[in-house]
């Protein structure tokens, strides 16, 4: 493995578990023009050269397709194994023509899809065991009990090393660790500039409540901080002020606003642009303090803080 260029910190999340400050995320592999073997092996290694050794995926990224494709990678260099945390997703029922005779969008939290959809994982991805479970989406016909049992299971046997959620309200992680012996270790949340309830709705209070470290998903809003709608251009001058400052690009400076939020956000940067793979850490040496933060949430917002 390369020296790292600029050394992105591990995050303790348990006493199994960490994960690099930023995380790649894989949801985009497939849509690339070039996904060849060599091309995806090209991203992981950028990712690994600056310490970035997480590695975000879900069953559905890629109509199904995604996993197998990194997967690809790992079996032709298995040794990368070892030097990365594989995340991966699942719950989300797509209609697809991988599932021809799937009626409905649906979720599926029961004990035997989420049994399924692991084993699918792993062998996709050419690992034995998953360094992350999150289930990816609130699914109002959850069974907790069975759901937490199921995931304890996969815990307990060294399937999984730990596992989360992601988009859960904070009274969804309080039914779903209610049937849990083991630990949930973290909230993957959409959070960025221009989507900031979880910051204000209780989610991200109870993250930092129970010293959970939360996962950002989206943190340039699909891209949206680049486009032209009304919320993106208020915003924009100032994030561009910051990035002339600081001699780095406006993603960057989104990334950095997360980055110096108390709670310990986790980002995740999904983007097959290899340049700017190779320069996300810079997103570290920024800093925003207390009312330079602010002056981006009000430029976003459109209006002062009440």
């Amino acid at each position: 493995m390369t020296t790292p260029i600029s050394q992105i910190s591990q995050v303790q999340l348990n006493t199994e578990l960490s994960l690099s400050q930023l995380i790649y995320g894989a949801w985009r592999l497939s849509d690339d023009e070039d996904t060849s073997i060599a091309h995806v092996r090209s991203k992981i290694d950028a990712c690994l050269e600056q310490g970035m050794t997480s590695f975000d995926h879900a069953d559905i990224y890629g109509n199904y397709s995604c996993e197998a494709l990194f997967g690809k990678a790992l079996a032709e260099a298995p040794e990368l194994r070892d030097q990365m945390q594989l995340i991966s997703k699942c719950n989300i029922m797509l209609l697809s023509d991988s599932a021809p005779n799937r009626r409905v969008k649906h979720y599926d939290t029961s004990p035997a899809h989420i049994a399924y959809s692991v084993d699918n994982s792993l062998r996709h991805l050419n690992t034995d065991y998953l360094d992350l479970l999150l289930l990816h989406r609130p699914d109002p016909f959850m069974d907790a009990e069975a759901t937490g049992r199921m995931l304890d299971q996969l815990i307990d046997s060294g399937t999984v090393k730990a596992v989360g959620v992601s988009n859960f309200k904070h009274w969804d992680w309080d039914l779903l660790q209610s049937a849990m012996h083991n630990r949930l270790v973290t909230n993957q949340l959409e959070m960025n500039l221009l989507a900031r309830d979880t910051f204000t709705d209780g989610t991200l209070a109870q993250q930092q409540r129970l010293k959970c470290k939360p996962m950002a998903w989206s943190p340039l809003a699909g891209g949206r901080i680049f486009g032209d709608d009304a919320d993106a251009q208020r915003v924009r001058p100032v994030l561009e002020r910051i990035a002339t400052e600081n001699e780095c690009g406006i993603d960057h400076v989104a990334v950095a606003w997360l980055l110096a939020h108390p709670a310990g956000i986790l980002p995740i940067v999904g983007t097959n642009n290899p340049q700017r793979i190779r320069e996300a850490h810079k997103a570290l040496n920024i800093n925003i303090d207390r009312e330079t933060w602010y002056e981006l949430w009000t430029a976003a917002a459109g209006a002062e803080v009440p």
